[in-house]
């Protein structure tokens, strides 16, 4: 691949990783972020800019990851955001996880400036950044995926276009979902067992062998067990893609009512201290509820 100008917006536990990977790759990146750009990215010679606006002057492909819709089009938007600073043909890919509607009207104003926009949220947590092994799902143009492709491959493993604008937060959305729900499974298999006086690593080990088997019970049973909930993916981020699923739901008329429960989970466990905590710690709530932790004598 030849070396390309990118920039990349949000340097937080997932971006920092995958800006190091683009760094490691020989590109050039201009970066931004709220806070005190991390010393690893300043000895790959990363080259910091004082505003989103900076970064868009500067770079062909802007890459945005940061936390909910309204700080993507506050780096979009605002007085020193991309859009004030970005030229004809420049590609913007946001590639945190936001509101779909809002997404392709972000979209839209991107298009409306003589640029390409491509929505390409992330599944994978922490470890898949570091890894670089992220599954990485588009929205957007089939001519502006097959651009930014090689880059994305830089960050992830499983690249899939899923449709125009918005199809990509879609996903991500649904995602959410199922991860949700599958953790909430898991913890309540293990709170069950444990106190039926059911040692939960016998336990686990069993059912990873079985129909039973998935990611979150590998990693996220293991968590719950050894009671590691240092994030990978904080509590209140999975609030917050919640939130957007149940919000998208309700214009839709779909009922979600599972959904619904998984996050009245979370909230009683943001409500008791643990919105900083990884998503497994959804536990603690069913926990709480049965007066008994797993690794207590039942």
């Amino acid at each position: 691949m030849n070396q390309l100008k990118l920039g990349f917006i949000g340097l937080g536990i997932m971006g920092t990783p995958m800006a190091g990977h683009l760094l490691a790759a020989g590109h050039t990146l201009y970066v931004n972020t709220r806070s005190q750009v991390p010393q690893e990215l300043l000895n790959n010679a990363a080259i910091v800019c004082s505003s989103a606006a900076e970064v868009a002057s500067q770079a062909d492909i802007i890459i945005t990851m940061v936390p909910d819709t309204a700080d993507v089009e506050k780096v979009l938007f605002s007085e020193n955001g991309i859009a004030s600073g970005i030229s004809k043909g420049k590609i913007v890919v946001d590639m945190g996880s936001i509101s779909p509607i809002a997404s392709k009207e972000f979209a839209k104003k991107i298009n409306a400036l003589g640029c390409e926009y491509l929505d390409a949220p992330v599944s994978g947590g922490q470890l898949g950044a570091k890894a670089a092994t992220l599954t990485i799902m588009v929205g957007g143009s089939e001519a502006t995926f097959v651009k930014v492709k090689p880059v994305f491959e830089l960050m992830g493993k499983n690249i899939t276009l899923v449709g125009d604008n918005g199809a990509g937060q879609i996903t991500k959305v649904a995602n959410q979902i199922i991860v949700a729900l599958n953790i909430e499974a898991v913890a309540e298999a293990l709170v069950f067992a444990a106190k039926a006086g059911a040692d939960p690593a016998k336990v686990r080990e069993a059912l990873m062998g079985g129909f039973a088997s998935s990611k979150i019970l590998e990693v996220h049973g293991e968590r719950m067990i050894k009671r590691t909930f240092d994030p990978g993916f904080r509590i209140e981020l999975h609030q917050k893609d919640l939130n957007l699923a149940l919000s998208c739901a309700k214009v839709l008329g779909v009922s979600l009512p599972n959904t619904a429960t998984a996050q009245e989970l979370l909230n009683s466990c943001s409500a008791y201290g643990d919105k900083a905590c990884d998503h497994s710690a959804m536990v603690r709530a069913l926990e709480k509820m049965a007066n008994f932790e797993i690794g207590q004598k039942a």
